[in-house]
């Protein structure tokens, strides 16, 4: 019987959600990780399936755990396999994204932390080396915190070449490497830096982008502050798509993974006061035409009156045909679709924040 685990990152703990009938409906599991803030989860299917979880303990600090019962248990290494070396200067505050590698590789894992590194496996996990060509990179003193820090929270992996790799951070812009992380290039031409005079809104680096993903046939997209855009190019030059969103700015991206010209955001106020749905309409928005036209998508979920933001990893698809989509809000309501977002179903309320969701479809 096909099942579909869906993985739900709180601000106090993490949650398993299972549908067994075709994402019609969902039992929702108790809180694992008690009084951890879990910021990064992913599924690795390559070998597995195994989980992975990280977040910050109120006592403890950074976590990083591991499950191979599908989420029934949790292993926290005995050693921090992420840690900066010593001469680096520096100590892990926090892991932002998990990353599994291609299939090609199937022992790779990635973590994007803060401060803003790079750090790669080859062990599935067990321990992680820094990547020395992002953080030796001459730019990296001149990255600027936002708000939240300094954080490299976007890996994309190339399943057709290995050795490309793509990061986003915040606030430093898009970079790419294509030897395996030995040398980066700053990939921002035509992403807007946002509160400066006109004469350098488009700066080599510095942008503060919220998300990247990737689409079949090379195709890029980049859910930015402000901006949504779109690269044919591998980042070399991005394109604005946001025309037709109620705002552009927002933090989560989502792409189909079979058509190229379909992704999903979830465009918020851009106001720092607000970071809410425009006029409380809690609704994501999908492009079929690679953001000529969009369309609101609010079928079952809340319609007016509703102002919690969705965060940057809030937001998911499972992969599976029909696309499964996955939303949660910082209220603690998580809705699920299982037509490419034509209509939802709550999932779960009153849960802490939502941070971060993951879904997969299981044999």
């Amino acid at each position: 019987m096909e099942r579909t685990l869906l993985l739900i990152g709180t601000r106090k703990g993490l949650f398993s959600a299972w549908s067994e009938d075709g994402r019609a409906t969902w039992r929702v599991g108790p809180m694992r990780c008690r009084m951890s803030a879990i910021y990064a989860l992913a599924i690795d299917l390559r070998c597995g399936p195994r989980l992975y979880a990280t977040g910050d303990n109120a006592h403890w600090g950074p976590t990083y755990l591991f499950s191979d019962d599908l989420g029934e248990t949790w292993t926290e290494p005995d050693v921090a396999p992420v840690r900066f070396p010593e001469l680096a200067g520096t100590a892990l505050k926090r892991i932002w994204q998990l990353e599994p590698g291609p299939r090609t590789e199937p022992h790779v894992l990635y973590a994007g932390t803060e401060p803003a590194a790079l750090f790669r496996s080859e062990d599935g996990g067990a321990s992680f080396d820094l990547v020395r060509g992002l953080w030796d990179h001459p730019h990296r003193p001149r990255w600027e915190p936002v708000n939240a820090g300094l954080f490299l929270h976007t890996i994309v992996s190339d399943g057709a070449d290995p050795r490309r790799l793509l990061v986003a951070m915040s606030s430093g812009g898009v970079y790419r490497s294509v030897d395996g992380g030995e040398s980066w290039a700053p990939c921002n031409r035509g992403l807007q830096l946002d509160g400066v005079p006109p004469e350098r809104r488009y700066p080599e680096f510095g942008q503060c982008v919220h998300k990247v993903a990737s689409a079949p046939g090379g195709r890029l997209y980049a859910q930015g502050h402000p901006g949504v855009y779109l690269s044919d190019d591998g980042g070399d030059s991005w394109l604005s798509i946001g025309e037709g969103l109620p705002s552009d700015f927002g933090f989560p991206l989502v792409v189909h993974p079979a058509r190229r010209d379909t992704a999903y955001v979830f465009p918020l106020a851009a106001d720092v006061e607000d970071r809410m749905p425009p006029g409380g309409r809690f609704q994501v928005y999908r492009t079929d035409d690679a953001g000529w036209t969009w369309h609101g998508l609010g079928c079952g979920l809340p319609d007016g009156g509703h102002y919690a933001a969705v965060l940057r990893e809030a937001m998911c698809g499972d992969g599976a045909d029909p696309l499964g989509l996955y939303v949660g809000s910082r209220d603690g309501e998580v809705y699920a679709s299982r037509d490419e977002g034509e209509s939802w179903t709550l999932v779960a309320t009153h849960l802490p924040d939502v941070l971060c969701l993951r879904a997969a479809v299981l044999g």
